[in-house]
């Protein structure tokens, strides 16, 4: 189970109203199993049915994680169009075995939030608990 504040939830809902109809991109970082902040990322591609992590930026966020003891507990992006459910793509870029992978879906004013465990290919969706 992933558990988030309800203001990281928000803010993550936010970003991707803001980018929309371009997906958005982030991660949450964590320490100890605990989300202690959202870092909101620039999508490189600028697309509506891709993302990419700017790479010099992903060089400084990861930095600035170790420098704070942090580590990527969540990664999470929208989709534009679709449900919030991993795309093969998403599952083959998928490099980060312990985190969380969050998903938003900005294609109706509802919120749609949805968490993923992906490792090795292997996609299991896991509850959301906002606090």
């Amino acid at each position: 189970m992933l558990e988030l504040p309800r203001a990281m939830v928000d803010q993550i809902l936010a970003h991707a109203r803001r980018d929309h109809p371009d997906e958005a991109c982030g991660i949450i970082a964590g320490k100890d199993g605990v989300a202690t902040r959202v870092i909101e990322m620039d999508n490189a591609e600028r697309s509506p049915t891709f993302y990419r992590f700017d790479s010099q930026q992903q060089l400084r966020v990861w930095r600035s994680m170790d420098d704070a003891d942090e580590e990527p507990f969540v990664i999470y992006h929208s989709h534009t169009a679709t449900e919030a459910h991993p795309s093969r793509t998403d599952i083959n870029l998928a490099s980060e075995p312990g985190a969380h992978y969050l998903l938003v879906s900005t294609r109706s004013p509802e919120e749609e939030v949805r968490s993923f465990r992906i490792v090795e290919g292997q996609v299991t969706e896991e509850p959301v608990r906002v606090l």
